[in-house]
């Protein structure tokens, strides 16, 4: 069985040739392959980086950078997993031995030294070291794995809803582009309103079943042509409810946003709206943002029952439902950056 210790990258240090080159026999006799001599302890550092060696020899007793200095320079590094590293020295005091295991040495071996018990030390350090390498790469793929399949679920979870979406407005005979337009317009002044890039991917993924409740209205209400009456209306208004219904219960930021939307969705700044005639900040600022953008959209779109409004016309009736329908500081915000509204609708036009 090919044993693959013999693959791993040593680098020995040490500024007297003749100990680096039998250090170098020794090794290759061994079988190891990857084997690289520096002679001049400066060079530790950037050696080290360019080859992220699985195992280093050094020597304590150099010029211009002791062992000791090496291993602070390569442990300031800040590195995840500094290799083992078998110290090499003359030197057979108590006091240096401790200083170098303290410094972050794994062995230390005095020098003249013993082959076999060198080789064995190597052995084990690069059994361990590998080891480490293989748990953090398995952990490492696993980790990604997840993240994978956390990424399918969030993608499986965000189709469903938003083919919901969709359930409610082809109900209504709309199409499914509209709840394209107006859930990246409302992502759109979310941005515009400095949210962070999840709470913008929420509000864009969430708006969508704005009108989910749809789907608990009869047919004869909800595909009338003519008007409401004031029976039929009172009907009408509770898909914000049985949307909220639909919605409650789960614990997932999404899901809570979509809830908030469906239910708030056509209060009203002033109080005027329904279901529960909430005010100004009491609505929630996502509430807000979909209905501004919901309005724009179906004003300026096709339906059975009217001609698409120019984007002028439209601008004009929500500017002049400021601070009744509309909260005036979202109308300034959505009019100021119409242009890039209207290329909403063109990217996802019917």
């Amino acid at each position: 069985m090919k044993d693959i210790r013999l693959n791993s990258v040593l680098l020995a240090i040490d500024d007297n040739p003749t100990n680096l080159k039998l250090l170098d026999r020794v090794l290759s006799a061994k079988g190891y392959k990857n084997i690289h001599l520096v002679d001049d302890s400066r060079k530790s550092v950037a050696t080290y980086l360019e080859l992220k060696p699985d195992l280093i020899l050094l020597d304590i007793n150099m010029p211009h950078m002791d062992g000791f200095e090496v291993m602070e320079a390569l442990f300031a590094l800040d590195e995840q997993s500094i290799p083992p590293i078998i110290v090499i020295s003359a030197q057979h005091s108590t006091e240096t031995t401790l200083k170098a295991l303290k410094n972050g040495a794994r062995d230390y071996v005095t020098k003249p030294f013993e082959k076999s018990e060198l080789l064995m030390r190597v052995q084990n350090l690069l059994d361990a070291h590998l080891a480490h390498k293989l748990l953090k790469d398995q952990a490492q793929v696993l980790e990604e794995m997840v993240a994978n399949r956390t990424r399918e679920l969030h993608q499986t979870r965000l189709s469903i809803v938003q083919r919901l979406g969709m359930a409610a407005e082809y109900r209504d005979e709309e199409t499914g582009n509209h709840i394209l337009r107006m859930s990246h317009m409302c992502k759109l002044l979310a941005e515009l309103l400095g949210w962070n890039e999840r709470d913008c991917d929420l509000i864009l993924n969430a708006s969508p079943m704005h009108d989910i409740g749809k789907i608990g209205i009869p047919d004869a209400i909800l595909l009338k042509p003519g008007p409401l009456n004031e029976q039929e209306w009172k009907i009408m208004q509770q898909h914000t409810s049985i949307g909220a219904k639909l919605l409650e219960g789960d614990n997932s930021d999404l899901m809570q946003m979509a809830q908030r939307i469906a239910h708030c969705h056509h209060e009203k700044w002033d109080g005027s709206g329904y279901p529960q005639g909430l005010k100004n900040d009491q609505i929630p600022i996502e509430a807000r943002i979909t209905t501004i953008a919901d309005v724009f959209d179906a004003l300026t779109s096709v339906r059975p029952y009217k001609e698409a409004w120019s984007v002028e016309k439209a601008c004009k009736q929500i500017e002049d439902s400021s601070g009744s329908h509309f909260d005036p500081e979202l109308v300034k915000l959505f009019l100021a950056n119409i242009e890039k509204m209207v290329a909403i609708k063109q990217q996802f036009q019917d």
